[in-house]
């Protein structure tokens, strides 16, 4: 018998030393098999000794015969790695672990006594965490599963990457991964060049092409990539904001602040000034470069009208001049057509 098609029986054993009594269409779904591939898989734990019965009738399905527990609750080293991504199914399987996390959760719940059992389901049931942001596909990461390889075996990655000043082939020493907000990244140190000595964190969507090499590597002595991951967030947010600009917002514009520029949005609104005779509130919100803060005042639309500084004042007024003649009447008619 192959190693899938085991793993495969013993899932369809605890799946149903967990759930009770299940039909084969469910059977098959959580495997993620045909209903034929289920009824051959009953009838090979049937002949190996395990006490499966069918129960006819609209309410039947396959169950274990009462009190019988399997002790072949064992995690293999892929199905213990897996539970750190217990709450993560879609990294998880992203990082091509779906189906020993599937096999990882039913053992441990196998393994627990009743109680505790109960507690966990409860749990499942309730809680679940969705890592990408709002109205974002998720990124396709083709080289991810390379890339996890590179870290898991401690190998050098060579990669193709695309940055935003071009392209680069760079030989990586791959420290770690980071999911943030639904983005892979990777964190590495360059072997050659440039990035010799220099951790930094490379975005894996951007990773053309990967191979990971039989070479190895020793990783920074004391490196802790969950303290390197906070200081290089805390620094990038530093360096994002570049200065501040002055608006006036209508009430609307203040309540869009927080939905369109998250925590720093929220905190300039709460700072807002009194409203005006027109209802409009003063706010100093922090920008970035300046083709960046002008798209970001086009987001606000009429809610908002830019006091300074006045560079951003007057690059505004030109996006905006520009897209009323590019909108604007076609032939410079100022009326409607009829």
């Amino acid at each position: 018998m192959d190693r899938m098609r085991a793993d495969r029986l013993l899932s369809l054993l605890l799946l149903l030393q967990n759930r009770g009594r299940m039909t084969a269409p469910e059977i098959a779904a959580e495997l993620e098999v045909s209903v034929r591939t289920v009824y051959r898989d009953i009838d090979a734990l049937s002949a190996s000794g395990v006490p499966v019965y069918a129960d006819r009738g609209p309410a039947g399905g396959y169950r274990l015969l009462d009190g019988y527990r399997t002790r072949l609750t064992g995690l293999t080293g892929d199905e213990a790695d897996s539970l750190f991504l217990a709450g993560m199914p879609g990294p998880a399987a992203e990082l091509g672990l779906g189906a020993d996390l599937t096999t990882a959760q039913l053992k441990l719940r196998a393994a627990l006594p009743p109680e505790l059992d109960e507690r966990s389901r409860r749990i499942q049931e309730r809680f679940h965490l969705d890592a990408p942001g709002w109205f974002r596909d998720a990124e396709p990461v083709p080289y991810l599963a390379a890339a996890a390889e590179a870290v898991w075996r401690r190998q050098v990655l060579r990669v193709h990457y695309r940055r935003w000043r071009g392209e680069v082939h760079r030989d990586l020493h791959a420290l770690g991964l980071v999911l943030k907000g639904g983005i892979w990244y990777l964190v590495a140190r360059g072997e050659a060049g440039p990035e010799e000595d220099t951790i930094r964190s490379y975005r894996v969507a951007r990773i053309l092409a990967a191979e990971v090499l039989g070479d190895g590597f020793e990783r920074p002595a004391g490196f802790d990539l969950a303290a390197y991951w906070q200081e290089s967030a805390r620094t990038m947010e530093a360096a994002r904001f570049r200065g501040e600009a002055e608006l006036l917002l209508t009430e609307r514009g203040l309540r869009l602040l927080p939905m369109k520029f998250g925590a720093v949005g929220a905190v300039a609104a709460a700072g807002a000034g009194p409203p005006d005779d027109r209802g409009r509130a003063r706010v100093v919100l922090p920008v970035e470069s300046l083709p960046v803060a002008v798209d970001d005042m086009l987001r606000l639309g009429t809610d908002a009208e830019v006091l300074g500084p006045p560079e951003l004042r007057a690059a505004v007024a030109r996006a905006v001049t520009e897209l009323a003649e590019r909108y604007g009447p076609p032939d410079g008619r100022t009326d409607p057509p009829d």
